[in-house]
């Protein structure tokens, strides 16, 4: 084993390397990469110092998301009291189904817990648990909301149509996990946005009361707090008047941008937070975790069991529900994602992880400072997002982020709201500074003008 840590220590160090010298991997075509890369499962093994060559050309492969040249997706960067966390949780390998088996790594679970739980302004004797990232702790929310709309289908399955309700510009999980949960994708309803992106709440008010009329069975609306597009959140407090007066299970899906309960300064961008049934965030965003890092926390304790527990005597074994996390969980076999995130809350504070929020809206208004001095950019975006949406000197979006990803010269992405395609830069590496912003501007200026110069607009 310590043979395997000091190859360990060597390959970390290519890839801290690999990130300054060479911050955007040039990609290998697909249609090349089994020829480029030696990545066969033979028969026989191979020697330690091959296996070595074949993880270093991989490295130099693999596209680096903790570089100050990755702006492509809804995570980035690395905090080093987190990654020792999750290192840790590697060597433990303890499972956190059981007490027994996980012991204080079950403490530490639920003391990030209880404490999310306050931030959110949630209820003491309120619970949550850790998923296997966003989609799967929307599908929890939407789970405990259908059980406890009719606790019969548990046992007896579903027996006349419920609907839901979510924003068109909420993740594309909600209309999933309708289908894996047997709601079904056409009791989905999609409700209508304002200009920035935000749920109106007077047309949830009328889809529900159509649905009554037609004999259909409302339980559920998610909220979003920070749409994966243009970042918006959606207004909790008007929300939550139509849930109420319906009775309908309120889930603020927080997976991109639920950091905010961090900051004293963007929380009233959760205003109304504390009025939700359920809450999800992702702490591999906003707060700059490692992969995988998502908590679901939910102020109904006596839900979240009964809609996931099941009896197990082979497991269950010794000590009390509260501390066999199996009881609670989607899944019985579940990896320590709570030290890593509560490594980092416990190095750093609450404040400390405060400015790690305010930074990523800082570096954004740096960029859209930039482009509002540019008559080259058009600029979508707005105050209170840290998604910069633009389009530059009228170049395809789609185009733009594949040229400049096909050259290695920056990883970003492009989006979509209504019928205008932009280019999408998200600040949320937590690592970045403002030369690092303004360095991106230039770097793409500086593509278009050297590598794009014959390409049309259109």
């Amino acid at each position: 084993m310590q043979k395997d840590l000091n190859l360990f220590i060597q390959l970390a160090e290519l890839l801290l390397e690999e990130e300054q010298k060479n911050p955007v991997a040039k990609p290998i075509p697909t249609q090349s990469l089994y020829n480029n890369l030696d990545l066969s499962l033979d028969k026989d093994g191979i020697i330690d110092e091959d296996l070595s060559n074949t993880l270093k050309k991989i490295i130099k492969s693999t596209p680096k998301t903790a570089s100050k040249s990755f702006f492509n997706q809804l995570f980035g960067g690395r905090l080093g009291k987190a990654t020792l966390g999750d290192l840790l949780a590697v060597l433990f390998n303890n499972s956190m189904y059981t007490y027994k088996v996980a012991g204080p790594q079950v403490g530490i679970e639920k003391q990030v817990l209880k404490s999310v739980c306050a931030l959110a302004g949630y209820a003491k004797d309120s619970d949550g648990t850790f998923a296997p990232g966003g989609s799967m702790s929307n599908m929890m929310a939407l789970i405990m909301a259908r059980d406890f709309k009719n606790e019969a289908i548990r046992t007896e399955g579903l027996s006349n149509k419920m609907t839901l309700y979510t924003s068109k510009a909420s993740h594309y999980s909600i209309a999933k996990n309708a289908a894996l949960t047997g709601i079904g994708r056409d009791q989905v309803r999609h409700v209508n946005t304002n200009g920035k992106g935000e749920m109106l709440a007077e047309h949830l008010d009328t889809l529900i009361k159509d649905d009554l009329a037609n004999g259909y069975e409302p339980f559920f609306v998610n909220a979003t707090a920070g749409t994966t597009v243009l970042g918006a959140f959606d207004d909790i407090k008007s929300i939550s008047k139509v849930c109420k007066k319906y009775d309908l299970w309120l889930h603020v899906d927080g997976a991109y941008c639920g950091g905010v309960i961090f900051s004293n300064t963007y929380k009233h961008l959760v205003d109304g937070l504390e009025l939700s049934d359920s809450f999800s965030v992702n702490a591999h965003k906003m707060l700059g975790t490692p992969l995988s890092c998502s908590i679901i926390i939910t102020q109904h304790k006596a839900q979240l069991h009964h809609s996931f527990s099941n009896e197990a005597d082979y497991l269950y074994q010794t000590d009390g529900d509260d501390f066999n996390l199996g009881k609670t969980s989607l899944q019985c076999g579940r990896r320590n994602d709570a030290l890593k995130v509560w490594t980092l809350w416990k190095s750093v504070g609450t404040k400390g992880l405060e400015k790690i929020v305010d930074k990523q809206f800082e570096m954004a208004k740096i960029a859209r400072d930039y482009m509002a001095q540019n008559d080259a950019y058009t600029l979508y975006s707005f105050e209170n997002s840290i998604s910069v949406c633009f389009n530059y000197k009228g170049i395809a979006a789609n185009r733009l982020c594949t040229s400049l990803y096909k050259n290695a010269d920056l990883m970003v992405g492009f989006g979509k709201f209504n019928t205008v395609e932009f280019v999408r830069m998200v600040t949320i590496n937590s690592v970045l500074e403002k030369e690092d912003v303004l360095a991106f501007f230039k770097n793409l200026e500086n593509h278009v003008a050297e590598k794009m110069l014959n390409i049309n607009a259109s």
